[in-house]
């Protein structure tokens, strides 16, 4: 397997280093991520459940897709990408950038950008990557949020309350 190697930032998001991704979450070092919400023309929220094969939050239930920034690649690139590799979808042009979260131990001390698209699909989930997906509504996501729910990620918790707070 293939060491993934990934920008190491300072506090303003400015690149200051590179590093293996192991050793970035071994060290809570800030990096760069992206979360991509895809909705359907109802305004229902397809999430994914990470697969019980991942490193981190296995099982729990997450954005539509997101993943680390790969070294040299920005965020927009990035975003883009993830949700192909994941989803099997092209959402090129369609993405919305909404708000992007600051590092906080809580965030895994990622950097968070934040994207919106509608798409209805067909996807093609990565079964390296999700176990499952499932649209919910906006009413059923912020109940779950608000009862703090187990299986879902906290990254996802905090992004879905700013996205709350900006709707």
């Amino acid at each position: 397997m293939q060491t993934e190697i990934l920008a190491v930032v300072d506090e303003t998001d400015n690149v200051i280093d590179q590093r293996p991704r192991h050793e970035i979450h071994q060290q809570g070092l800030r990096h760069r991520a992206v979360h991509i919400l895809v909705f359907n023309r109802q305004s229902a929220l397809l999430l994914q459940k990470r697969s019980m094969r991942k490193d981190l939050n296995k099982g729990l239930w997450d954005t539509s897709a997101a993943g680390h920034v790969d070294l040299g690649e920005d965020y927009d690139h990035s975003a883009v990408r993830e949700t192909e590799e994941e989803l099997g979808i092209n959402v090129a042009g369609d993405l919305q950038r909404l708000f992007k979260l600051n590092p906080v131990p809580e965030l895994g001390m990622e950097f968070v950008q934040v994207y919106r698209c509608v798409h209805e699909g067909p996807f093609d989930p990565a079964p390296d990557e999700i176990d499952q997906l499932q649209w919910f509504t906006v009413k059923e996501i912020t109940q779950r949020v608000e009862m703090n729910g187990p299986d879902i990620t906290e990254t996802f918790k905090s992004i879905w309350q700013t996205y709350q707070k900006l709707a």
